[in-house]
């Protein structure tokens, strides 16, 4: 069976190079193996230690590799090609039907949902460049997640997935089965595949886009105007989380809880102020706004939500607008993204989605005035659409202004130093949103 020890440096600096693997910044010094199992003939499964991060690695083991799967190689052993298995459709092939079959290969658990039954072979292929994951359609009819960095206990993505279906919401694509190791860790998730979805970031950046080259007219005279689909879209995430509340229950939290959050609020700031220093103008206002949420005078009810919502976690299909990806935030630990947390979080998080939409086309480029009051007008225009539609469901959140915007000035707070270090060029659009909100 092939071992992590047995690729040499080649793995480490391919692990390195791809988008999942997260820490990229200080390498990976080497690769130890955890656990290998043959799942099926050239289809390996590898759970491997890299610099005390766990990572999940299906690879292939073949003597012939396809010129079309040469990209995928990562090194040769023994006369053998050893490369990324989610590559090879034939080999992607083989983890539906196990799930279809049910049972264990390899030491892992294949199952589908209960009352699912699922057609079996059915073309595969990869779905492309993805963050924290790897994921591989099926035909028109379901899309296999493969967790990259599976972690133990209880996965979120599958249970939230599981409480909507049984809550019978109708914004969410249908869980069909798992995979899970030895220790019940999930490994993979099969959902409904959605055909002919598009992407809430790309609508949202085509509005923006028709706008900005319509110099002459207002956003809402423009044929792409997106505030019917941001109201729409509002409704759907307030539907989500009230079936949320119900299927998860929620509780309240006192000032006291209140308070450590805005201390963790000040505390993300101290760190993000330490690396950028063009934050240090907004570090007043900054501490103001967060400080403004203490002692509220009521319990704050919180419940389990999204937790890392923005425009790429929706799709927009012909039936409504659809939630994908309930992992939540994939910087914190298991047990904060396990936490009950106020909805507003998520409602801060797709306001600022509705910034960046309106502003990245703009980010590192030379901007007229103009163009400048286009995309404010944009964003101003969505954002209070959004929230209107929430609050056809669940209460305005705009009612609750101090802590919808210490939420958002936090949120902006954590991309400023992202992109600071991975996208410079953007690093205006977080900055000039901390700047409007005096």
């Amino acid at each position: 069976m092939i071992r992590a020890e047995d690729l040499g440096p080649a793995l480490v600096e391919w692990l390195v190079r791809q988008r999942w693997y997260r820490a990229k910044a200080r390498g990976a010094s080497s690769v130890t193996t955890l656990r290998s199992a043959e799942l099926a003939e050239g289809l390996a499964h590898l759970m491997v230690a890299v610099d005390g991060e766990t990572y999940q690695l299906p690879l292939a083991v073949r003597a012939d590799v396809p010129d079309h799967l040469e990209h995928a190689v990562i090194t040769r052993v023994g006369g053998r090609a050893v490369y990324d298995a989610t590559q090879d459709p034939e080999l992607m092939g083989m983890l539906l039907d196990l799930i279809a079959a049910g049972g264990r290969a390899g030491g892992l658990e294949f199952r589908a949902e209960p009352g699912v039954e699922l057609e079996r072979d059915v073309r595969a292929r990869p779905i492309g460049v993805e963050q924290s994951n790897t994921s591989v359609v099926y035909g028109s009819q379901y899309i296999l997640k493969i967790y990259r960095q599976p972690e133990p206990g209880p996965n979120r993505d599958v249970d939230l997935h599981r409480a909507l279906r049984s809550d019978g919401v109708k914004h969410i694509a249908e869980p069909l089965g798992v995979i899970t190791g030895e220790d019940g860790t999930v490994l993979g998730f099969l959902q409904e595949f959605l055909p002919g979805s598009v992407e809430g970031w790309a609508t949202a950046t085509a509005s923006v886009r028709d706008l900005l080259a319509e110099r002459d007219l207002h956003a809402d005279e423009v044929g792409g105007d997106f505030a019917g689909e941001a109201q729409r879209l509002g409704i759907a995430v307030a539907e989500v989380h009230a079936a949320l509340a119900r299927a998860a229950g929620t509780s309240a939290i006192d000032h006291t809880t209140v308070d450590a959050e805005v201390d963790a609020m000040h505390e993300r700031l101290d760190a993000v102020l330490a690396e950028v220093p063009e934050l240090a103008a907004d570090e007043q206002r900054l501490r103001a706004a967060f400080d403004a949420v203490r002692g509220l005078a009521e319990a704050l009810p919180v419940q389990q939500i999204h937790g890392d919502l923005h425009l790429g976690q929706v799709l927009r299909t012909t039936a409504g607008w659809v939630l994908i990806d309930f992992e939540g935030e994939p910087a914190a630990t298991p047990a904060q993204r396990r936490a009950p947390r106020t909805p507003l979080r998520d409602v801060a998080a797709m306001l600022r989605s509705f910034d960046y939409a309106a502003f990245h086309l703009l980010a590192g480029e030379e901007t007229d005035r103009q163009q400048l009051a286009r995309a404010s007008e944009w964003s101003d225009r969505n954002r209070a659409a959004f929230c209107d539609g929430y609050a056809e469901v669940a209460g305005d959140p705009r009612a609750h202004e101090a802590l919808l915007r210490a939420l958002e000035l936090d949120k902006a707070v954590y991309e400023v130093r992202y992109e600071h270090h991975n996208r410079p060029d953007w690093l205006a659009i977080p900055l000039a949103a901390i700047r409007r909100h005096r």
